[in-house]
């Protein structure tokens, strides 16, 4: 199968993106990415390489050094090519700037904008997004990370954990209690590495997403200059809202792309692998497998691309960018499952493929919001 994408949804711009996309990730990430998974990380230069192409700019202002924020289907095309690296982690960490920062430049003063947001771009710094907290999980509005002012400071306590680029971001876009219980207390801070009183835990261990660093983060007495609160006091909860919609886009779309890759991978093998006396493909029971799989995928990257063009046209698409991720999720599930039948023991191997995208794929239902509260919003959405 080939990874050129018809459609006409994409542009000759969006094509030569993806090409540089593709490039990067033949020449700069697959020949170290299995050494990068064991190793459980990869070198900070690949931040500027990627930046230095552009592909770190895309859905960001382009006063800020961006490719601009309008254009979805850039996005989208970028990010189906750096999936093709065969490592979530990898792409989470590498596109934590795409949660950590929009925040910053909707609601950050000029002077914080412009203090970030370029070296971010350019790769020079590394942005995080620290939401999540040890008792919270999913459920933002009850955070327990207090913020207090004091004078020209906000003095944090609390903690986050799971938190992505979390060992080594130069800069932290974390969410804080500064009012009452529920979401109309919640505030954004940009909190710098090195703040005293803010400290960096160990890197998590994971089931999957090897390549990413994972952490835990603790606030104690920090001083945070008031400057750096991003958008109204007691108004963060709207920022993070609107920061999930696009962050569950690109959920979904590393999930069909997962799920692609699974089954390409599956095509492949099938054809050299003999069983009883003849090749795997040529087993009915494979190959209907393989259709049902071929099906599911290609239903979950149309109904991603159909929400993608909804939200670029500005048309509210809560419920259906969340129907997407859970779609999208429930086939990639499905189809890396199916993977590692199809492979056998060779798809429990860590030398194989197969086995990699099966541990990464299982995040992709818990992160950005869990699959029920999906089901949750979607309800809420529906009126019930």
């Amino acid at each position: 199968m080939t990874n050129t994408i018809y459609t006409p949804y994409f542009n000759e711009t969006h094509q030569m993106a993806r090409e540089t996309a593709r490039r990067f990730v033949e020449q700069e990430i697959k020949p170290h990415i299995a050494e990068w998974e064991e190793s459980g990380t990869f070198p900070r230069e690949l931040y500027q390489k990627a930046g230095a192409l552009g592909l770190l700019g895309i859905g960001h202002p382009q006063r800020l050094g961006g490719a601009g924020e309008e254009d979805v289907f850039l996005k989208v095309a970028v990010s189906e090519e750096l999936m093709r690296s065969t490592s979530g982690g990898l792409v989470a960490s590498l596109g934590s700037l795409d949660i950590g920062l929009p925040p910053v430049w909707w609601g950050g003063t000029p002077a914080l904008q412009e203090k970030v947001a370029p070296a971010v771009i350019a790769g020079d710094k590394i942005i995080s997004l620290a939401i999540t907290e040890p008792s919270g999980g999913s459920d933002v509005a009850s955070l327990r990370t207090r913020a207090v002012r004091d004078g020209d400071h906000y003095v944090v306590n609390g903690a986050k954990t799971f938190i992505t680029s979390g060992t080594r971001a130069d800069y932290y876009t974390v969410a804080v209690r500064t009012g009452a219980e529920g979401y109309a207390g919640v505030s954004m801070l940009l909190i710098e590495r090195g703040t005293p009183g803010f400290s960096i835990g160990r890197n998590l261990k994971k089931m999957g997403w090897w390549a990413s660093d994972t952490a835990e983060l603790f606030f104690e007495d920090c001083r945070v200059p008031a400057s750096h609160l991003i958008g109204p006091e007691n108004a963060g909860f709207m920022l993070i809202m609107a920061n999930f919609q696009a962050e569950r886009l690109s959920l979904a779309i590393m999930a069909y792309m997962t799920a692609q890759m699974a089954l390409e991978a599956c095509l492949d093998y099938v054809k050299d692998r003999v069983t009883f006396g003849k090749p795997l493909a040529k087993h009915q029971v494979i190959r209907h497998k393989l259709a049902e799989m071929a099906t599911r995928v290609e239903v979950a990257r149309e109904y991603t691309y159909r929400v993608a063009a909804r939200m670029q046209a500005g048309i509210p698409s809560i419920s259906e960018v969340s129907m997407a991720k859970n779609f999208a999720t429930d086939v990639a599930d499905h189809v890396t499952h199916e993977a590692v039948q199809i492979f056998g023991g060779m798809g429990y191997m860590r030398e194989s493929v197969v086995e990699r995208l099966y541990r990464d794929n299982r995040i992709l239902s818990i992160g950005g919001g869990t699959h029920e509260i999906m089901n949750e919003i979607i309800s809420k959405q529906m009126g019930l």
